[in-house]
């Protein structure tokens, strides 16, 4: 009986064919951590501004940005898919959520940023 050579083939496996590992929950994750953040930094770029600071304090040169229904719109949807990224068991629909999730999080910001123009 060779036991050797049977159990050293059955425990290594080749590294060519071994799946990678997937990511997508961790990035889902990260980016729903630092969607806060890009907020506030989105909010302390539109202050900045002397066109949106002069349209604070003084109520003069008000421009009018992209509607705020696109926002909550944006902001629940990339929590959807945020939740879908971290619950769903296939491969396909955890990486599909991931890129919804960017997308809505990338409108969100785009949202706060119209109104710098």
């Amino acid at each position: 009986m060779n036991t050797a050579s049977t159990s050293a083939s059955t425990t290594a496996p080749d590294q060519a064919t071994a799946p990678g590992r997937d990511r997508s929950r961790f990035w889902a994750g990260l980016a729903a951590a630092l969607f806060p953040a890009a907020c506030i930094a989105a909010g302390v770029v539109l202050l900045s501004s002397v066109q949106v600071s002069g349209c604070i304090t003084y109520g003069v040169q008000c421009t009018r940005g992209l509607p705020g229904w696109l926002f909550v719109w944006s902001t629940g949807t990339g929590a959807v898919a945020f939740i879908v990224a971290l619950a769903a068991r296939a491969l396909q629909v955890r990486q599909a959520a991931l890129t919804i999730q960017l997308l809505a999080e990338c409108t969100a910001l785009a949202v706060i940023l119209s109104y710098y123009a």
